[in-house]
């Protein structure tokens, strides 16, 4: 994948229905590219699965232990995960087999110890730790450096209808807050400043801690300060972006192709589909035509360079 040239990626996902089931596509991109993989399932696992691309292995490290400990794995499995002599396993079947034979077979300690690994593995191929996902907040994508989005942390408050006139006008309220604070960011991320940085760190401290007539409201600016980290990351690093638009705009035609002819049934069809849509939007990214794209590699000629190899050195800014 094209992460290694980047400081942050979009992510989300759509439905994705193959051979008659219900599936998902996930979708990982930036200003330089767009990639597209559908699944049967979304989970954390098929994320981290997702990033480490064609690689199969597990791996036992720091950032893998980090990660359970991060998670709650308890001190029991932990400990023998610690204590372990083997850390790299070359396939899915190897890991099960290291589990099942340490006793790590309760789900939860499964799941958060697979997670684990596979994260441990993506940093041992020298996937990048301090790389930012921006997501619309599922859960699957909470990993390494989460920022999440803006404008869908103001869709929960969108969502809410007040059952009078003072429930409306605390309602705006809290929306005219939101929007100044997303401006500020705006403000911030074009000149950082240590007085502005604090200064919008403490309205937006002072924003979730207001206590209104509304208790729905009031329960959504709880919310709200439960993010407080992955909305305000961004004070931290002012190169990534504020809101998650850019992936809901490439899946847009992922999902109008789906709309119009339906779901796949093959899986080489399934593997054109996704392989195609990210062609055409990381082609449309870079300037390509992907017409000339297309026949310059029916045709044999590679006049156009391979896509990855013109994304190296680029790294996003916003």
């Amino acid at each position: 994948m094209l992460t290694h040239h980047s400081t942050y990626i979009h992510v989300d996902d759509t439905g994705s229905r193959h051979d008659g089931k219900n599936g998902y596509c996930t979708h990982v991109g930036n200003e330089t590219f767009a990639w597209f993989s559908s699944t049967r399932y979304k989970s954390r696992i098929n994320f981290l699965q997702l990033l480490r691309g064609a690689a199969v292995d597990y791996t036992l490290n720091d950032a893998a232990l980090d990660y359970m400990r991060a998670e709650k794995l308890p001190h029991k499995p932990l400990s023998v995960i610690e204590q372990s002599h083997q850390t790299c396993f070359d396939n899915e079947e190897a890991w099960k087999y290291y589990l099942q034979n340490n006793s790590i077979i309760t789900q939860r300690h499964v799941r958060i110890a697979t997670e684990g690994a596979l994260l441990g593995a993506l940093i041992n191929s020298g996937f990048p730790s301090d790389l930012v996902i921006v997501s619309d907040d599922a859960g699957q994508f909470d990993i390494l450096l989460h920022a999440l989005c803006w404008i869908h942390a103001d869709r929960v408050f969108q969502r809410i209808l007040p059952l009078n006139e003072r429930h409306d006008k605390e309602l705006n309220w809290v929306h005219t807050q939101i929007w100044e604070l997303f401006y500020d960011l705006k403000q911030y991320k074009l000149e950082p400043d240590d007085p502005l940085k604090s200064a919008i760190a403490e309205h937006f401290d002072e924003l979730c801690r207001t206590k209104t007539s509304f208790e729905t409201l009031n329960q959504a600016l709880k919310r709200l300060a439960r993010n407080k980290t992955e909305l305000l990351l961004v004070l931290e690093r002012p190169d990534i972006p504020l809101h998650n638009n850019l992936s809901e705009n490439d899946i847009r035609e992922y999902v109008i192709k789906r709309k119009i002819s339906g779901s796949t049934r093959s899986k080489d069809g399934q593997l054109c589909r996704d392989t195609f849509v990210s062609l055409k939007k990381t082609c449309l990214k870079q300037g390509i035509s992907f017409w000339d794209f297309i026949n310059d590699r029916i045709s044999k000629r590679n006049l156009i360079p391979y896509l990855p190899e013109l994304l190296k050195g680029k790294v996003c800014a916003v």
